[in-house]
């Protein structure tokens, strides 16, 4: 989180006049969005949901039987479509064919058949026990909606995204299957050129894509990678 300080009464009232006509927009925009209705109505916990939902459905990312992990997962939504993805019949809960593994900075609500790891993914000692988890598995499929705290600075934020994108990438040259998959989220901007060419590097197939569930005005997008490059390990 950014903390804004004013010099003076004054402009600290201007900022959060300002603040408070851009929450009441986006919280209009939010109560109104077509995709937080559904996710409503489908028990999700986040629009999120459907942006990988059309991912998976346009790519055909994900099948049962699969070691899947998502990292950012909280507050749970890609973990869910998961979940319900690896089930018979798309159920919420019951019988599960995968191993899902989740981890997050921030605390996540259980979901069932979902294990979750709390802790910083650039932290060694996490990454250790998400390991240990595995037991040994490669894993099919990583997704990471992983992003951080922006400072509003466009170099230090384009610089904090790229890290969290190399780490996912590392990971993957690590434990990802040959054939596997790698779905990061990505911001227009700053950086956005250098991680196209490290997909490009790593992966013998790369989209970008821009799910209609992401909002016309924001700039994120998603990168995916297919099939380690020969010269990966």
């Amino acid at each position: 989180m950014s903390v804004l300080s004013a010099e003076t009464e004054g402009q600290e009232l201007k900022v959060k006049t300002q603040s408070k006509k851009v929450n009441k927009s986006w919280l209009n925009d939010h109560v109104n969005d077509p995709y937080v209705k559904l996710a409503k109505r489908e028990g999700y916990r986040a629009r999120a949901a459907y942006k990988l939902k059309e991912i998976d459905e346009s790519l055909g990312l994900f099948k049962p039987g699969m070691v899947v992990v998502d990292l950012g997962s909280t507050p749970g939504a890609w973990s869910q479509y998961l979940r319900r993805r690896m089930a018979p019949e798309g159920a919420a809960t019951g019988e599960l064919d995968a191993t899902l593994v989740a981890l997050d900075l921030l605390p996540m609500e259980p979901i069932e058949g979902v294990f979750f790891l709390q802790g910083d993914f650039r932290d060694e000692a996490v990454l250790a026990q998400l390991v240990e988890h595995l037991d040994g598995k490669a894993v099919d499929v990583v997704v990471s909606d992983m992003a951080p705290n922006l400072s509003g600075i466009a170099s230090a934020d384009a610089a904090r995204i790229s890290h969290l994108v190399e780490l996912a990438v590392d990971f993957c040259k690590s434990h990802l299957k040959n054939d596997g998959a790698l779905v990061v989220k990505v911001f227009h901007g700053g950086g956005y050129d250098d991680l196209v060419k490290l997909f490009q590097d790593t992966f013998k197939v790369v989209k970008p894509f821009k799910p209609k569930a992401s909002r016309d005005k924001s700039a994120e997008n998603f990168l995916v990678g297919i099939g380690l490059k020969a010269t990966q390990s």
